[in-house]
């Protein structure tokens, strides 16, 4: 408002100081654009006693207007006017406000006595009590609440109407005792100060305080039980019960909207008012319907009289008039509050939406078993076959209590087996017959839709885990208006920046779309292009969480594009970054599958590296290709492979890269040099090749690099007897691996977790260390990873033997060999046997650990096996096994026990016959030497 009256005087813009000045522009406001003459200007003005020179006074009174208010007084041969129009004078737009039945939008402007700064004058007094007149009529129409109220009622004490609004909310909160005590105080009022009766306003507010308090109502007594929505119930209380009037329920066919609906009406009647359920299914009038479940040609008037609740129910396929009649409503009668069940909102000042979705997976389940007891009660639902059904079905509860009937006439793996035909569930014979079927549920929100919006629909259906709102563009091509209108029509959900469908909706809207399927594809291998430079670089969590969210997608479009190896190609090094190897060798072997065993020309690296993520075999051009997946590989060898092997491959990838432009690429290869040293060469070197990894990897910003680096130094450390740095080095490869992995663990670091559990063990820091694999065991379990499982299982026994408790440790220890199974890394067998002969029967474990070491190209896990055979060797031959572990180290092993025992020269001795064996296994195994 550019002039306000309604309290002391506001002009935008402008500071008016002067009281006359005030007055003038108060006087001129009430007519706004209109002129008033200068005579009627002097007699409002001087009421009393006009100004010697009357003329020349209103002249300077205007004049100085104009000065402190440019551009609002316009001259006029007859006076002057008020130069804007009455929209911008907040008394004419409160007045029109009032009039159009938007009480509170009204009010919201006024700020004191109306008029104020010109009260004392005769022409102000009527525009004033008028405009407060409006006012409290205003005040009564937007049902005020009940301490607003009473303090109304003290202020205008003869005012029938607010008393009879006092005595109504008196009556709705159950006191009505209170209400007639204030029918009885007034009535005496009226009678002693204006001679007269109450009017009939407060008689109906009298028979309403009187009367039964029973409420009437026609909602359906309940049926079954009402499962899974108690806590939306009470928060809908809250809402309407702490001054909301209109609620909608929104969301999908068959979410439950009318059960909601009804429930939380049901558990208003004992507020007191009537409570009324309008269906409007099959309705093509509202007002109409309205006035046939209320019996009655006026429901504004019946209803005034109390607090009535009424829910609106299936108001989308009259949606407009819905809207309008609940503003009416709500508009005229003061106390009343609607409940509305829509696919869509009203959009109507005041709207609280509440959406309905989809039941989470714990009642979704209670629902399930709780319809299917009341259909088969001798039937057993295992609570997982009961949690996947309704994971199947959306959580929708129209789906579920669908196919909890058909469980009536089959078994449960059958049922499982015709969930893809879902929308062919069919319900009972007294249901609506837009109830019938989950198709005729959609049927109903589909028939409402225009041709743009069952055409963005269908295209939709194309991607999976939802979209961003750029992907719909540049896949199908709406308008972001089309596609916000199917959200208000709850065919399709916004999560974040995401787009989501609801699997039954997309079964219903699926179409063959080539146009649409292959823009997809496009799309999406654009995208996992775009990605993968980033993964090496600082930027790389956000662009992994991007890559996440689009799984299903990236997924879809592997099986779809024309072009599978130039997605896959992008995709490999994420997937290797994530450890997720099983789930690239499964993909990969499916891209071989479709496109041969001979690699298209142009797209070789991607078909070598399909091949060896599935067979092991390292192509030509992997060997040649700079390509982070193809670098992988030499790091995998450097694990697997035969030593001589990996070391030549080694060592022309340093040659061929060493000096490459790319920093990161740089730190790969030097970690990779470094891995190779420490496997199977001077191992004392390995810190000279991974430091400067490391720095290129920091430089970068490359978690990934940073983690597996750490990792290996920390090996070292730990290899050279430094196990304080060793942890701490460990401690932060942890860090940023657990940065890198995500919600899914994988193997990589929770191999990473089990190493620090272990180390942590070794400063004695044993609940440090249980904390630690109860994390890695949680990931492991997410992540169905057998074999991580294993090594949890592997340090867990360790730390029971720690806490002395063998008989535990024994049955641990067992369990990860068990676990493990026959493919398990050799060092991982070795180790476990190892330990398990700390807790048992040592000949066999002990064995069992030297076979599997006897060819195995790991020197320091062949170490790390014979320092632990010394143990149960008498003190000659543990010299000499200590000695042959110190030549694979590259470092010096001592143990002070067997030295004491054997005597200096015998030890230095024993120790340098150990480390010229060819092959100490083998002589520990010999009968000759076995201690066992």
């Amino acid at each position: 408002m550019r002039i306000g009256v309604l309290g002391p005087l506001q002009v935008a813009g402008a500071g008016i100081g002067a009281a006359r000045v005030r007055v003038l522009l108060v006087r001129l406001a009430l007519d706004p654009g209109r002129v008033v003459t200068a005579e009627r200007l002097i007699d409002d003005l001087w009421p009393e006693e006009p100004p010697e020179h009357p003329m020349a006074a209103l002249q300077s009174l205007v004049s100085r207007a104009r000065r402190q208010a440019p551009g609002l007084i316009a001259s006029h041969p007859a006076g002057y006017l008020l130069d804007v129009p009455p929209d911008e004078v907040d008394a004419w737009e409160f007045e029109r406000l009032v009039r159009a039945g938007e009480s509170r939008a009204a009010l919201a402007l006024w700020r004191g006595p109306a008029l104020a700064d010109a009260l004392g004058l005769p022409f102000a007094q009527g525009p004033a009590a008028r405009l407060e007149e409006l006012r409290l009529a205003a005040l009564e129409a937007a049902g005020p609440s009940l301490p607003e109220l009473e303090g109304l009622v003290a202020g205008h004490p003869l005012r029938e109407g607010l008393h009879a609004l006092l005595m109504r909310a008196l009556v709705a909160a159950g006191r009505r005792a209170e209400a007639l005590e204030v029918f009885e105080r007034i009535r005496v009022r009226l009678a002693d100060e204006l001679g007269m009766d109450p009017g009939d306003e407060l008689r109906q507010a009298h028979l309403l305080a009187v009367r039964d308090p029973e409420p009437r109502t026609n909602l359906p007594a309940r049926l079954t039980s009402f499962v899974g929505r108690g806590d939306d119930v009470a928060r809908l209380r809250v809402l309407l019960e702490g001054g909301v009037r209109l609620v909608t329920l929104t969301g999908p066919g068959g979410a439950g909207k009318t059960r909601l609906a009804v429930e939380l009406a049901d558990s208003l009647t004992a507020r007191g008012g009537p409570v009324w359920l309008v269906e409007l299914a099959q309705a093509t009038a509202v007002r109409a319907a309205i006035e046939a479940t209320l019996r009655v040609t006026d429901p504004v008037a019946e209803l005034r009289g109390g607090s009535a609740v009424i829910v609106l129910d299936n108001c989308e396929h009259v949606i407009d008039e819905a809207a309008h009649v609940a503003q009416w409503l709500l508009a005229e009668v003061p106390y009343l509050r609607i409940v509305a069940t829509s696919r869509e909102p009203l959009d109507i000042p005041g709207e609280s939406l509440h959406p309905v979705t989809p039941l989470p997976e714990a009642p979704a389940v209670e629902l399930l078993l709780h319809r299917a007891a009341a259909a088969r009660p001798d039937l057993e639902v295992e609570p997982r076959e009961a949690a996947r059904i309704c994971r199947e079905l959306d959580g929708i509860p129209l789906a579920i209590e669908l196919a909890a009937a058909r469980l009536r006439t089959m078994p449960v793996s059958a049922l499982v087996e015709q969930l893809g035909d879902r929308l062919g569930f069919r319900g009972s014979r007294t249901s609506e017959p837009r109830h019938r079927t989950l198709r005729a549920v959609i049927d109903w929100s589909w028939n409402l839709l225009s041709d743009q919006e069952r055409e963005l629909l269908r295209g939709l259906t194309v991607f999976s885990g939802g979209a961003t709102a750029e992907a719909v563009r540049q896949v199908c091509g709406g308008s972001l208006e089309v596609l916000s209108s199917l959200v208000d029509k709850s065919l399709i959900a916004v999560a974040g920046d995401r787009y989501t469908m609801l699997e039954t909706i997309r079964q219903y809207a699926a179409a063959e779309l080539p146009e649409v399927t292959a823009a997809h594809a496009r799309y999406y291998t654009g995208l996992a292009e775009t990605a993968e430079p980033y993964l090496r670089t600082g930027d790389q969590l956000r662009w992994l969480a991007v890559l996440d969210a689009e799984q299903g997608n990236l997924d879809t479009a592997l099986r779809r594009t024309d072009d599978p190896l130039r997605l896959i190609l992008a995709r490999m090094w994420p997937w290797i970054m994530r450890g997720r190897r099983r789930e690239a060798a499964e993909q990969a072997a499916a891209v071989l599958r479709r496109v041969g065993p001979l690699a298209p020309a142009g797209r070789e690296l991607a078909h070598g590296l399909c091949m060896v993520t599935v067979t092991g075999e390292i192509t030509e051009a992997v060997l040649e290709s700079d390509h982070p997946a193809a670098l992988n590989c030499f790091v995998v060898a450097s694990l697997t492979g035969p030593p001589q092997g990996t070391v030549a491959l080694t060592e022309s990838a340093a040659e061929r890269l060493g000096d490459h432009t790319d920093p990161w690429t740089r730190a790969a290869v030097g970690l990779i040099a470094g891995i190779v040293r420490f496997e199977y060469g001077a191992v004392a070197g390995t810190e000279d090749l991974l430091l400067p990894a490391l720095d290129g990897f920091r430089a970068t910003g490359d978690r990934w690099g940073l983690s597996y680096t750490l990792h290996w130094l920390s090996l070292a450390a730990e290899n050279r007897g430094g196990y304080a740095a060793a942890l701490e080095l460990a401690e932060e490869s942890e860090r940023f691996g657990a940065e890198i992995s995500g919600l899914e663990t994988p193997a990589g670091p929770i191999l990473f977790l089990v190493r620090l559990a272990r180390l942590t063990a070794g400063t004695d820091d044993l609940a440090g260390a249980a904390s630690l694999l109860d994390r890695a065991w949680q990931t492991a379990q997410r992540a169905d990873e057998p074999l991580s499982l294993a090594r949890v299982l592997h340090v867990r026994g360790e730390l029971a033997r720690r806490s002395g408790d063998g008989q535990a440790a024994a049955e641990l220890l067992r369990q990860a060999l068990e676990l493990a199974g026959a493919d398990a890394p050799a060092q991982f067998m070795a180790a476990v046997h190892v330990e398990l002969a700390r807790v048992s029967e040592p000949g066999e474990q002990l064995r069992a650990a030297l076979e599997l070491m006897a060819d195995c190209p790991d020197r320091t896990a062949r170490a790390t096996v014979l320092e632990g055979v010394a143990e149960f060797c008498a003190p000659p031959m543990a010299a000499e096994l200590l000695g042959a572990a110190s030549a694979l180290r590259g470092i010096a092993v001592d143990r002070e026990d067997v030295r004491e025992a054997l005597g200096e020269q015998a030890y230095r001795e024993a120790l340098a016959r150990g480390a010229g064996m060819p092959n100490p296994e083998r002589y520990a195994l010999s009968p000759a030497s076995s201690p066992w």
